[in-house]
Protein backbone atom coordinates (compact mmCIF):
# COMPACT_ATOMS: atom_id res chain seq x y z
CA UNK A 1 0.00 0.00 0.00
CA UNK A 2 2.79 2.38 0.87
CA UNK A 3 4.46 1.98 -2.53
CA UNK A 4 1.12 2.45 -4.30
CA UNK A 5 0.51 5.65 -2.35
CA UNK A 6 3.98 6.88 -3.25
CA UNK A 7 3.40 6.15 -6.93
CA UNK A 8 0.02 7.93 -6.82
CA UNK A 9 1.60 10.92 -5.11
CA UNK A 10 4.37 11.02 -7.69
CA UNK A 11 1.82 10.88 -10.50
CA UNK A 12 -0.12 13.81 -9.00
CA UNK A 13 3.10 15.81 -8.73
CA UNK A 14 4.02 15.01 -12.34
CA UNK A 15 0.58 16.11 -13.58
CA UNK A 16 0.83 19.27 -11.49
CA UNK A 17 4.29 19.99 -12.96
CA UNK A 18 2.95 19.55 -16.50
CA UNK A 19 0.11 21.96 -15.80
CA UNK A 20 2.53 24.54 -14.40
CA UNK A 21 4.77 24.22 -17.46
CA UNK A 22 1.74 24.52 -19.73
CA UNK A 23 0.69 27.65 -17.87
CA UNK A 24 4.19 29.17 -17.92
CA UNK A 25 4.91 28.56 -21.63
CA UNK A 26 2.38 31.10 -22.97
CA UNK A 27 3.46 33.52 -20.27
CA UNK A 28 7.11 33.14 -21.34
CA UNK A 29 6.16 33.65 -24.98
CA UNK A 30 4.18 36.74 -24.04
CA UNK A 31 7.18 38.01 -22.08
CA UNK A 32 9.40 37.51 -25.15
CA UNK A 33 6.95 39.54 -27.22
CA UNK A 34 6.94 42.28 -24.61
CA UNK A 35 10.74 42.50 -24.62
CA UNK A 36 10.93 42.63 -28.44
CA UNK A 37 11.89 46.17 -29.41
CA UNK A 38 10.48 47.95 -32.46
CA UNK A 39 11.32 51.30 -34.04
CA UNK A 40 8.08 53.01 -35.03
CA UNK A 41 9.14 56.34 -36.53
CA UNK A 42 12.33 58.19 -37.42
CA UNK A 43 13.03 61.87 -37.96
CA UNK A 44 15.82 64.44 -38.09
CA UNK A 45 15.85 67.60 -36.02
CA UNK A 46 18.13 70.23 -37.58
CA UNK A 47 19.34 72.44 -34.73
CA UNK A 48 21.47 75.59 -35.10
CA UNK A 49 24.82 73.92 -34.39
CA UNK A 50 24.06 70.22 -34.49
CA UNK A 51 21.82 67.55 -35.98
CA UNK A 52 19.72 65.08 -34.07
CA UNK A 53 18.41 61.78 -35.42
CA UNK A 54 15.54 60.30 -33.41
CA UNK A 55 13.87 56.90 -33.49
CA UNK A 56 10.72 56.32 -31.45
CA UNK A 57 11.04 52.88 -29.86
CA UNK A 58 9.04 50.43 -27.77
CA UNK A 59 11.96 49.70 -25.44
CA UNK A 60 15.39 50.85 -24.30
CA UNK A 61 18.18 48.91 -26.05
CA UNK A 62 21.89 49.35 -25.31
CA UNK A 63 23.64 51.48 -27.93
CA UNK A 64 27.16 51.53 -29.36
CA UNK A 65 28.11 54.32 -31.79
CA UNK A 66 31.39 55.20 -33.48
CA UNK A 67 32.71 57.02 -36.57
CA UNK A 68 34.06 55.32 -39.68
CA UNK A 69 36.13 57.06 -42.35
CA UNK A 70 36.29 56.59 -46.11
CA UNK A 71 33.55 57.66 -46.61
CA UNK A 72 32.63 59.51 -43.41
CA UNK A 73 29.85 57.69 -41.59
CA UNK A 74 28.51 57.10 -38.10
CA UNK A 75 27.74 53.48 -37.19
CA UNK A 76 25.13 52.76 -34.50
CA UNK A 77 24.93 49.14 -33.35
CA UNK A 78 21.96 47.76 -31.45
CA UNK A 79 20.56 44.41 -30.42
CA UNK A 80 17.90 43.24 -32.85
CA UNK A 81 15.31 45.95 -33.44
CA UNK A 82 12.36 45.63 -35.80
CA UNK A 83 12.19 48.77 -37.96
CA UNK A 84 8.56 49.41 -38.86
CA UNK A 85 8.88 52.81 -40.57
CA UNK A 86 8.20 53.82 -44.14
CA UNK A 87 10.91 52.70 -46.54
CA UNK A 88 11.89 56.29 -47.39
CA UNK A 89 12.34 57.30 -43.76
CA UNK A 90 16.08 57.42 -44.38
CA UNK A 91 15.92 60.33 -46.79
CA UNK A 92 17.06 63.61 -45.24
CA UNK A 93 17.13 66.37 -47.85
CA UNK A 94 18.43 69.67 -46.64
CA UNK A 95 20.16 68.64 -43.42
CA UNK A 96 23.59 70.25 -43.14
CA UNK A 97 25.31 67.24 -41.55
CA UNK A 98 23.27 64.08 -42.22
CA UNK A 99 23.21 63.21 -45.91
CA UNK A 100 21.12 60.04 -45.48
CA UNK A 101 20.72 57.10 -43.16
CA UNK A 102 19.57 53.51 -43.35
CA UNK A 103 18.75 50.78 -40.91
CA UNK A 104 18.02 47.09 -40.67
CA UNK A 105 19.29 43.68 -39.59
CA UNK A 106 23.07 43.43 -39.77
CA UNK A 107 23.53 39.93 -38.35
CA UNK A 108 21.45 37.47 -36.33
CA UNK A 109 20.48 39.27 -33.14
CA UNK A 110 22.05 42.55 -34.30
CA UNK A 111 20.63 45.64 -35.96
CA UNK A 112 22.49 48.64 -37.30
CA UNK A 113 21.90 52.26 -38.26
CA UNK A 114 24.36 53.71 -40.79
CA UNK A 115 24.47 57.51 -41.08
CA UNK A 116 26.11 59.03 -44.16
CA UNK A 117 27.66 62.41 -43.37
CA UNK A 118 28.11 65.50 -45.50
CA UNK A 119 31.37 66.15 -43.64
CA UNK A 120 33.29 65.25 -40.47
CA UNK A 121 31.19 65.06 -37.31
CA UNK A 122 31.59 64.18 -33.66
CA UNK A 123 29.09 62.22 -31.60
CA UNK A 124 27.60 64.35 -28.84
CA UNK A 125 25.14 61.69 -27.75
CA UNK A 126 24.09 58.19 -28.78
CA UNK A 127 21.78 56.51 -26.33
CA UNK A 128 18.26 55.29 -25.67
CA UNK A 129 16.20 57.28 -23.21
CA UNK A 130 12.72 57.72 -21.85
CA UNK A 131 11.05 60.83 -23.30
CA UNK A 132 7.56 62.24 -22.63
CA UNK A 133 6.31 60.37 -25.69
CA UNK A 134 7.96 57.10 -24.68
CA UNK A 135 11.31 55.38 -25.26
CA UNK A 136 13.51 56.70 -28.06
CA UNK A 137 16.96 56.39 -29.59
CA UNK A 138 18.84 59.70 -29.81
CA UNK A 139 21.92 60.25 -32.00
CA UNK A 140 23.17 63.81 -31.73
CA UNK A 141 26.00 65.02 -33.96
CA UNK A 142 27.94 68.23 -34.41
CA UNK A 143 30.42 69.37 -37.06
CA UNK A 144 34.10 68.92 -36.26
CA UNK A 145 37.46 69.22 -37.98
CA UNK A 146 38.65 66.68 -40.51
CA UNK A 147 41.73 66.01 -38.37
CA UNK A 148 39.67 65.29 -35.25
CA UNK A 149 37.29 63.03 -37.16
CA UNK A 150 40.11 61.06 -38.77
CA UNK A 151 41.92 60.62 -35.44
CA UNK A 152 38.72 59.52 -33.67
CA UNK A 153 37.81 57.08 -36.44
CA UNK A 154 41.32 55.60 -36.37
CA UNK A 155 41.21 55.21 -32.59
CA UNK A 156 37.78 53.59 -32.72
CA UNK A 157 39.00 51.22 -35.45
CA UNK A 158 41.71 50.05 -33.06
CA UNK A 159 39.34 49.74 -30.11
CA UNK A 160 36.37 48.22 -31.86
CA UNK A 161 36.65 44.53 -32.66
CA UNK A 162 36.64 43.85 -36.37
CA UNK A 163 33.10 43.57 -37.60
CA UNK A 164 32.35 39.87 -37.50
CA UNK A 165 30.90 38.76 -40.78
CA UNK A 166 27.32 37.62 -40.29
CA UNK A 167 27.28 33.84 -39.94
CA UNK A 168 26.88 32.38 -43.41
CA UNK A 169 23.75 30.44 -44.29
CA UNK A 170 24.21 26.73 -43.73
CA UNK A 171 25.93 24.88 -46.53
CA UNK A 172 23.47 22.68 -48.37
CA UNK A 173 23.46 19.07 -47.28
CA UNK A 174 25.08 16.61 -49.64
CA UNK A 175 22.36 15.50 -52.03
CA UNK A 176 21.06 11.98 -52.35
CA UNK A 177 21.14 12.50 -56.12
CA UNK A 178 23.75 13.89 -58.48
CA UNK A 179 21.64 16.89 -59.50
CA UNK A 180 23.76 20.02 -60.04
CA UNK A 181 23.43 23.00 -57.72
CA UNK A 182 22.16 26.43 -58.83
CA UNK A 183 22.81 29.27 -56.37
CA UNK A 184 20.47 32.26 -56.61
CA UNK A 185 21.65 35.43 -54.92
CA UNK A 186 18.99 38.05 -54.04
CA UNK A 187 21.05 41.25 -53.90
CA UNK A 188 21.34 43.49 -50.84
CA UNK A 189 19.33 42.72 -47.68
CA UNK A 190 19.08 43.81 -44.07
CA UNK A 191 20.70 47.18 -43.42
CA UNK A 192 21.76 47.28 -47.09
CA UNK A 193 18.43 48.24 -48.64
CA UNK A 194 19.64 48.67 -52.21
CA UNK A 195 17.69 50.96 -54.53
CA UNK A 196 14.37 52.53 -53.57
CA UNK A 197 11.34 53.10 -55.82
CA UNK A 198 9.40 56.33 -55.83
CA UNK A 199 6.62 54.80 -53.72
CA UNK A 200 8.96 53.22 -51.18
CA UNK A 201 9.54 49.91 -52.95
CA UNK A 202 12.84 48.38 -51.83
CA UNK A 203 15.20 46.54 -54.14
CA UNK A 204 16.08 44.03 -51.42
CA UNK A 205 12.41 42.98 -51.15
CA UNK A 206 11.68 42.93 -54.89
CA UNK A 207 14.64 40.71 -55.73
CA UNK A 208 13.96 38.32 -52.84
CA UNK A 209 10.42 37.72 -54.10
CA UNK A 210 11.75 37.03 -57.59
CA UNK A 211 14.47 34.71 -56.26
CA UNK A 212 11.90 32.67 -54.34
CA UNK A 213 9.72 32.37 -57.45
CA UNK A 214 12.75 31.36 -59.54
CA UNK A 215 13.76 28.71 -57.01
CA UNK A 216 10.28 27.19 -57.20
CA UNK A 217 10.34 27.12 -61.02
CA UNK A 218 13.79 25.52 -61.22
CA UNK A 219 12.99 22.91 -58.60
CA UNK A 220 9.71 22.10 -60.34
CA UNK A 221 11.72 21.28 -63.47
CA UNK A 222 13.47 18.55 -61.52
CA UNK A 223 16.87 18.96 -63.17
CA UNK A 224 18.73 20.95 -60.49
CA UNK A 225 18.81 21.75 -56.80
CA UNK A 226 18.58 25.39 -55.71
CA UNK A 227 20.11 27.31 -52.81
CA UNK A 228 19.37 30.97 -52.03
CA UNK A 229 22.22 32.95 -50.50
CA UNK A 230 19.56 34.54 -48.31
CA UNK A 231 15.94 33.51 -47.83
CA UNK A 232 14.90 36.41 -45.62
CA UNK A 233 15.81 40.03 -44.91
CA UNK A 234 19.43 39.76 -43.81
CA UNK A 235 22.71 41.43 -44.70
CA UNK A 236 25.34 39.32 -46.44
CA UNK A 237 28.78 40.61 -47.53
CA UNK A 238 29.72 40.20 -51.18
CA UNK A 239 32.52 37.76 -50.43
CA UNK A 240 30.12 35.53 -48.49
CA UNK A 241 27.81 35.28 -51.50
CA UNK A 242 30.70 34.07 -53.64
CA UNK A 243 31.86 31.69 -50.90
CA UNK A 244 28.40 30.08 -50.68
CA UNK A 245 28.45 29.36 -54.42
CA UNK A 246 31.95 27.89 -54.38
CA UNK A 247 31.55 25.81 -51.22
CA UNK A 248 28.37 24.27 -52.63
CA UNK A 249 30.13 23.42 -55.91
CA UNK A 250 27.56 25.48 -57.80
CA UNK A 251 27.14 24.82 -61.50
CA UNK A 252 25.62 28.28 -61.93
CA UNK A 253 25.36 31.47 -59.85
CA UNK A 254 22.67 34.08 -60.60
CA UNK A 255 22.71 37.37 -58.68
CA UNK A 256 19.40 39.26 -58.92
CA UNK A 257 19.09 43.07 -58.75
CA UNK A 258 16.76 45.97 -59.61
CA UNK A 259 18.49 49.36 -59.81
CA UNK A 260 17.37 52.96 -60.20
CA UNK A 261 18.51 55.57 -62.71
CA UNK A 262 18.18 59.33 -62.95
CA UNK A 263 16.73 58.84 -66.45
CA UNK A 264 13.23 57.58 -65.67
CA UNK A 265 12.56 56.60 -69.29
CA UNK A 266 15.23 53.85 -69.28
CA UNK A 267 13.66 50.44 -68.77
CA UNK A 268 14.15 46.73 -69.30
CA UNK A 269 16.24 43.83 -68.06
CA UNK A 270 20.00 43.53 -68.48
CA UNK A 271 22.31 40.53 -67.99
CA UNK A 272 25.88 41.23 -66.84
CA UNK A 273 28.95 39.01 -66.84
CA UNK A 274 32.34 39.75 -65.29
CA UNK A 275 35.20 41.38 -67.17
CA UNK A 276 38.28 43.42 -66.31
CA UNK A 277 37.16 46.23 -68.61
CA UNK A 278 33.54 47.37 -68.58
CA UNK A 279 31.62 47.02 -71.83
CA UNK A 280 30.33 50.61 -71.51
CA UNK A 281 30.00 53.52 -69.10
CA UNK A 282 26.65 52.36 -67.70
CA UNK A 283 28.06 48.90 -66.93
CA UNK A 284 31.03 50.52 -65.18
CA UNK A 285 28.68 52.70 -63.11
CA UNK A 286 26.55 49.71 -62.19
CA UNK A 287 29.54 47.64 -61.07
CA UNK A 288 31.00 50.50 -59.05
CA UNK A 289 27.67 50.97 -57.27
CA UNK A 290 27.09 47.28 -56.54
CA UNK A 291 30.68 46.79 -55.36
CA UNK A 292 29.99 49.32 -52.58
CA UNK A 293 27.25 47.15 -51.05
CA UNK A 294 29.42 46.27 -48.05
CA UNK A 295 29.99 49.96 -47.41
CA UNK A 296 26.23 50.49 -47.31
CA UNK A 297 26.14 48.22 -44.27
CA UNK A 298 28.94 50.15 -42.57
CA UNK A 299 31.84 47.82 -43.36
CA UNK A 300 35.18 49.32 -44.28
CA UNK A 301 36.21 49.14 -47.91
CA UNK A 302 38.88 46.57 -48.67
CA UNK A 303 40.97 46.30 -51.76
CA UNK A 304 40.30 43.18 -53.78
CA UNK A 305 43.01 40.60 -53.28
CA UNK A 306 44.35 39.54 -56.63
CA UNK A 307 43.90 35.85 -57.19
CA UNK A 308 47.17 34.29 -58.21
CA UNK A 309 47.09 30.88 -59.82
CA UNK A 310 48.91 28.54 -62.12
CA UNK A 311 48.06 27.73 -65.70
CA UNK A 312 45.23 25.42 -64.59
CA UNK A 313 43.66 28.30 -62.63
CA UNK A 314 43.84 30.57 -65.67
CA UNK A 315 42.38 27.94 -67.98
CA UNK A 316 39.54 27.27 -65.53
CA UNK A 317 38.76 30.96 -65.18
CA UNK A 318 38.78 31.45 -68.94
CA UNK A 319 36.47 28.50 -69.44
CA UNK A 320 34.18 29.64 -66.62
CA UNK A 321 33.80 33.06 -68.17
CA UNK A 322 33.02 31.46 -71.52
CA UNK A 323 30.22 29.46 -69.89
CA UNK A 324 28.97 32.63 -68.17
CA UNK A 325 28.69 34.39 -71.54
CA UNK A 326 26.90 31.39 -73.03
CA UNK A 327 24.31 31.44 -70.28
CA UNK A 328 23.95 35.22 -70.59
CA UNK A 329 23.10 34.94 -74.30
CA UNK A 330 20.66 32.11 -73.62
CA UNK A 331 18.95 33.99 -70.79
CA UNK A 332 18.51 37.07 -72.98
CA UNK A 333 16.92 34.99 -75.74
CA UNK A 334 14.41 33.48 -73.29
CA UNK A 335 13.61 36.91 -71.80
CA UNK A 336 12.62 38.16 -75.25
CA UNK A 337 9.48 36.08 -74.81
CA UNK A 338 8.67 37.91 -71.58
CA UNK A 339 9.48 41.28 -73.13
CA UNK A 340 10.98 44.25 -71.31
CA UNK A 341 14.63 43.91 -72.32
CA UNK A 342 16.96 46.87 -72.10
CA UNK A 343 18.06 48.30 -75.45
CA UNK A 344 21.55 46.99 -74.60
CA UNK A 345 20.81 43.85 -72.56
CA UNK A 346 24.21 42.12 -72.80
CA UNK A 347 26.90 43.90 -70.77
CA UNK A 348 29.96 43.19 -68.63
CA UNK A 349 32.04 44.82 -65.90
CA UNK A 350 34.13 44.02 -62.84
CA UNK A 351 31.43 42.91 -60.41
CA UNK A 352 32.94 41.49 -57.22
CA UNK A 353 30.03 39.09 -56.77
CA UNK A 354 30.71 37.48 -60.16
CA UNK A 355 34.42 36.81 -59.64
CA UNK A 356 34.38 33.13 -58.63
CA UNK A 357 36.96 31.70 -61.02
CA UNK A 358 35.27 28.28 -61.19
CA UNK A 359 31.51 29.08 -61.07
CA UNK A 360 29.72 30.43 -64.16
CA UNK A 361 28.07 33.60 -62.89
CA UNK A 362 25.74 36.32 -64.15
CA UNK A 363 24.03 39.33 -62.64
CA UNK A 364 20.42 39.69 -63.75
CA UNK A 365 19.14 43.26 -63.56
CA UNK A 366 15.37 42.69 -63.60
CA UNK A 367 14.63 46.29 -64.49
CA UNK A 368 14.67 49.74 -62.95
CA UNK A 369 12.60 50.86 -59.97
CA UNK A 370 12.91 54.38 -61.41
CA UNK A 371 10.87 53.39 -64.50
CA UNK A 372 7.08 53.38 -64.12
CA UNK A 373 6.80 50.56 -66.67
CA UNK A 374 9.43 48.42 -64.98
CA UNK A 375 8.04 49.16 -61.53
CA UNK A 376 4.60 47.95 -62.60
CA UNK A 377 6.16 44.74 -63.89
CA UNK A 378 8.44 44.16 -60.91
CA UNK A 379 5.57 44.47 -58.44
CA UNK A 380 3.20 42.26 -60.47
CA UNK A 381 2.95 38.67 -59.29
CA UNK A 382 1.76 37.54 -62.73
CA UNK A 383 4.78 39.10 -64.48
CA UNK A 384 7.13 37.77 -61.81
CA UNK A 385 5.85 34.22 -62.34
CA UNK A 386 6.23 34.45 -66.13
CA UNK A 387 9.69 36.02 -65.93
CA UNK A 388 10.82 33.44 -63.37
CA UNK A 389 9.54 30.67 -65.64
CA UNK A 390 11.55 31.90 -68.63
CA UNK A 391 14.64 32.31 -66.45
CA UNK A 392 14.18 28.76 -65.16
CA UNK A 393 13.91 27.49 -68.74
CA UNK A 394 17.22 29.16 -69.59
CA UNK A 395 18.79 27.57 -66.51
CA UNK A 396 17.39 24.19 -67.54
CA UNK A 397 18.92 24.45 -71.01
CA UNK A 398 22.29 25.47 -69.55
CA UNK A 399 22.30 22.60 -67.04
CA UNK A 400 21.28 20.12 -69.74
CA UNK A 401 24.08 21.18 -72.07
CA UNK A 402 26.68 21.04 -69.30
CA UNK A 403 25.47 17.61 -68.21
CA UNK A 404 25.80 16.27 -71.75
CA UNK A 405 29.36 17.58 -71.93
CA UNK A 406 30.23 15.92 -68.63
CA UNK A 407 28.82 12.59 -69.80
CA UNK A 408 30.76 12.58 -73.08
CA UNK A 409 34.49 12.53 -72.21
CA UNK A 410 35.29 10.46 -75.28
CA UNK A 411 34.15 13.29 -77.52
CA UNK A 412 36.23 15.76 -75.56
CA UNK A 413 39.39 13.93 -74.40
CA UNK A 414 41.01 17.11 -73.13
CA UNK A 415 38.21 17.54 -70.58
CA UNK A 416 37.28 21.19 -70.12
CA UNK A 417 33.83 21.02 -68.64
CA UNK A 418 33.76 21.54 -64.88
CA UNK A 419 32.30 18.44 -63.20
CA UNK A 420 28.66 18.80 -62.17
Amino acid sequence: MGSMALRAGATRLFVLALSVVGWLAPAAAAEDRRTEISALTARIEALPERSRLLFDLTGLPPVTAYPVANPPRIIVDLPQVLFRMEANAGLSPGDKLIKSYRYGIFAPGRSRVVIDLTGPAKILKADSEVAPGGPRLVIELAPTSAAYFAATAAEEARRQPADPAPPPPPVAAKPSTDKPMVVIDPGHGGVDMGATGRHGELEKDVVLEFARALRHKIEAGGRARVLLTRDHDMFLPLAERVRIARENNASLFVSVHADTLAAAHVEGATVYTVSERASDAEAARMAEKENLADQAAGLESKADADEVGDILFELTRRETRSYSRQFSHSLISFWKEVGALNKNPNRSAGFVVLKAFDVPSVLLELGYLSSDKDLARLTSQDWRERAAQKTAEAVDVFISERSREARAPADNPSGGARPQ
